[in-house]
């Protein structure tokens, strides 16, 4: 996590490569349903979240990065 940065910049920074903005705004949605609390936490100081709210900051902003493989370790 970018510790510095809020939720949201820590989260579209996942998609800064991808140009087509309809398409980060759709899988943003994918993100906000796969973890529901993410939208409450948006202009959060990402340094200042719990262990649990990073792994989700974490996992949602790798999606949007669009891998073809994810591992995840626990």
């Amino acid at each position: 996590v970018l510790e510095h940065l809020t939720v949201e910049q820590n989260l579209r920074i996942g998609a800064h490569r991808r140009t087509d903005q309809s398409a980060v705004k759709r899988d943003l949605e994918l993100v906000y349903n796969y973890f529901p609390r993410l939208p409450d936490l948006l202009p959060r100081v990402a340094g200042y979240l719990s262990g649990g709210e990073m792994q989700m900051l974490l996992i949602g902003r790798a999606l949007l990065a669009q891998p073809k493989v994810l591992i995840l370790d626990e």
